[in-house]
């Protein structure tokens, strides 16, 4: 009798412990969404990167290869495909946007707009730029600054300063609208804006 109420006690204590242990090795929901939102994140700079790096490639094999000149008319004809290629691969929308877009189809929408005055705000207060992140009810919408370097200037510089005078013309002549002009190193010339399934 004794030796089954002490294995009764034993066992109680057993499952009593592995319950406890269960229920601390579920996250709470507030948790479970700052996971969900550091995955988003990291999976929205995933696309972004991969994109911008055959992008690059491509683009810095043209200027190397041909010029300035011909990398604008690269940009013009295989951009998109090249976006819309990676898109496949990701299963994502991918956008590149601004406020002052080259090509019309790129102007940030008034959310879009929003969130690059919050990057150029981090730049300018040399402030490391984290990716933002909109959770919609199926969806994950994730934004990541675009940045200017040196190389970018050669096309959307200052002109007569970074941006010589042939390269200017032909990108008034491929872009009669074009704003994409003007600037200087690091600063925010648009944004990835990139959806995705949840």
């Amino acid at each position: 009798m004794k030796k089954t109420i002490l294995l009764s006690v034993i066992l109680a204590l057993i499952f009593s412990c592995n319950n406890s242990k269960k229920i601390k090795d579920v996250p709470s929901e507030k948790t479970q969404s700052k996971f969900d939102t550091i995955a988003y994140h990291e999976k929205g700079l995933e696309i972004a990167f991969s994109t911008k790096a055959v992008l690059g490639k491509n683009l810095m094999g043209t200027i190397q290869k041909k010029g300035t000149i011909e990398a604008l008319a690269f940009c013009n004809e295989k951009a998109y495909p090249l976006t819309d290629s990676m898109a496949i691969v990701h299963k994502a929308t991918i956008k590149r946007v601004s406020d002052k877009p080259r090509n019309a189809a790129n102007q940030a929408n008034n959310k879009e707009l929003a969130y690059i005055e919050t990057f150029k705000k981090d730049i300018k207060n040399n402030k490391e730029p984290k990716p933002i992140v909109d959770e919609l009810e199926d969806r994950v919408q994730v934004y990541y600054p675009i940045t200017t370097n040196a190389m970018c200037l050669q096309c959307h510089g200052k002109p007569q300063e970074d941006l010589k005078m042939l390269t200017l013309q032909k990108v008034k002549k491929l872009y009669p609208n074009d704003k994409a002009i003007g600037y200087g190193v690091n600063e925010v010339r648009g944004i990835w804006s990139i959806t995705f399934d949840k």
